[in-house]
């Protein structure tokens, strides 16, 4: 058997964070949801069934849920920083797609989200 490709994802991690431009986003917060795709190598995880040959989840989350704490007026950074300190912390990240959603933005519209989502490779 060969494995040709394998990605661990969080999807959808719900959040209220205090991000905006507007100094009443920062004040008052909001609901964010944030999701995680990594690609990396999962071929002895496979076989040995040891978190060692991993990146684990549960660490990834307590990443995220630090950077979400952070205020930032923009999304963008938000992303940024998440997938940076992602690939800072975790050697077996070949490339990560990080996507943060500002649930019901304040832009005068009816709408789900609005989101950024940003790709890094190491």
């Amino acid at each position: 058997m060969k494995i040709t490709g394998s990605k661990i994802y969080l999807d959808d991690i719900r959040f209220y964070a205090y991000h905006g431009v507007m100094e009443q986003e920062r004040q008052v917060g909001g609901e964010y949801l944030v999701s995680l795709a990594i690609e990396t190598d999962l071929s002895e995880a496979v076989h040995t069934d040891d978190l060692a040959d991993t990146v684990n989840y549960a660490a990834l989350y307590a990443l995220i849920e630090r950077e979400m704490s952070v205020p930032s007026k923009l999304l963008e950074h938000v992303a940024g920083r998440i997938g940076q300190r992602s690939l800072e912390e975790f050697d077996k990240i070949a490339t990560l797609t990080v996507r943060v959603t500002k649930q019901n933005p304040p832009i005068g519209a009816d709408c789900k989200g609005a989101s950024v989502e940003i790709k890094m490779t190491r």
